[in-house]
């Protein structure tokens, strides 16, 4: 999880509590999780409350055609009161729940998605007729209600998903509204069915990204981040298909600028090889490089690791020796755990890659530490090396863990 969706649900909880954001501002050091788990306790908690409410209009609606009661509810009922009602009366009455979404006025659901009980938004996902369904979602987006169209877009079934790629036109509102999505399954799930689905919307997708506010931007990276490692790639290639170097440079320092340097890290590490490449020819990799690896202290994330170490290996020699030398400066600790990383995450290759292009004192100080380390087997470590014909490159460091050892 990253900070991005750590302020979304802030943001969530807020809502849920009906109070400002800034007042909640210190609980964002729960992390997204806990967040994402105590904006779920509060939710449920507030409904639990009407339950015996509910449960008594739920007794009504057998006794009342809809005919009847649909236009003096939309005539005479608050939206507040009708959607706090709407979800917990609709799990007992699919049925007529499914009619009721065909004949209500839009604007009126609209009104009322805000106070469904999320809950069970999930449990009528599979029940829920797409051509309704999508003229609320399009109604929420020209509101630019994309708090509310979150959930509805986490719990979208495949044949849902396919209706909102050929019936929501609003690139920007989808993407900013999946940012709100807690689950990345379910996020991934939906870049999935837009990878795969008929209508190719991710080209224009991004395209609205690149020419999008900061705030779409890092939208589109909370949200892409946390797709499966295979959705990052196809979505990269497409990034990098349809956007020049100079619209990457941007891309990259508008992440870096917002502090999102660590979900950008999870997206780069699992781009493909062509991507990664193209990536590493970019001058703006000169610039970050330092950046990128600064931001590596004192952390044992795989993700983290591989989103700068695989990008940067690829780099020209000059680029990969000043990312050596910072990261030579690394926490100590830090860098005695390095071999274990890079066996775990299968690192190895661009790491050497990095350290071959850097000078002796470098090579040394590397030598030094991961001499006496339990950790890393010198005899593998030199085929390693050897394996990828860097033992010319990394003289210095072999030699530094021979005499030590």
């Amino acid at each position: 999880m990253t900070d991005l969706v750590t302020r979304a649900q802030l943001i969530l909880l807020a809502r849920t509590l009906h109070v400002p954001v800034e007042r909640l501002a210190h609980l964002e050091k729960l992390g997204p999780h806990r967040l994402h788990e105590l904006q779920e306790r509060m939710s449920g908690t507030l409904f639990d409350q009407h339950g015996p409410v509910f449960e008594r209009i739920s007794k009504l609606v057998p006794l009342i055609p809809l005919r009847i009661s649909l236009p003096i509810v939309q005539r005479m009922v608050p939206p507040a009161m009708t959607g706090r009602a709407a979800g917990a009366v609709g799990v007992q009455h699919r049925k007529v729940a499914v009619d009721a979404v065909q004949r209500m006025e839009v604007n009126y659901a609209a009104d009322c998605a805000p106070y469904l009980d999320p809950r069970t938004v999930g449990q009528l996902a599979d029940d829920a007729p797409a051509e309704p369904v999508i003229a609320i979602i399009n109604e929420l987006l020209r509101r630019r209600d994309y708090i509310t169209a979150g959930p509805f877009l986490a719990y979208a079934t495949p044949e849902l998903v396919a209706a909102v790629e050929a019936g929501v036109p609003d690139d920007e509102g989808l993407i900013r509204s999946a940012s709100y999505a807690y689950s990345g399954e379910s996020v991934s799930a939906v870049v999935r069915q837009l990878l795969a689905g008929s209508g190719q919307r991710l080209p224009a997708m991004l395209g609205t990204v690149l020419d999008g506010s900061k705030e779409l931007r890092l939208a589109a990276l909370s949200v892409f981040a946390r797709c499966q490692p295979d959705v990052i790639a196809a979505v990269g290639d497409i990034l990098f298909a349809v956007a020049p170097p100079s619209a990457i440079a941007d891309l990259v320092t508008t992440f870096l600028g917002a502090d999102a340097t660590a979900d950008l890290l999870r997206f780069i590490g699992q781009l493909s090889p062509a991507a990664l490449t193209r990536l590493a020819l970019n001058p703006v990799m000169g610039e970050v490089a330092d950046t990128l690896v600064a931001a590596l202290d004192g952390s044992s994330e795989i993700a983290l690791w591989r989103g700068v170490l695989e990008p940067i290996a690829r780099t020209p020699a000059e680029i990969r020796r000043v990312a050596g030398a910072q990261l030579s400066q690394l926490d100590t600790a830090t860098l005695i755990t390095l071999p274990a990383i890079a066996q775990a995450a299968r690192l190895w290759p661009p790491l050497l890659w990095v350290l071959a292009a850097t000078d002796v004192d470098v090579q040394a100080r590397f030598g030094e530490l991961w001499a006496g380390s339990t950790r890393l087997n010198p005899d593998v470590l030199e085929r390693r090396i050897s394996d990828q014909r860097l033992d010319s490159l990394l003289s210095t460091l072999v030699a530094t863990m021979r005499v030590l050892r």
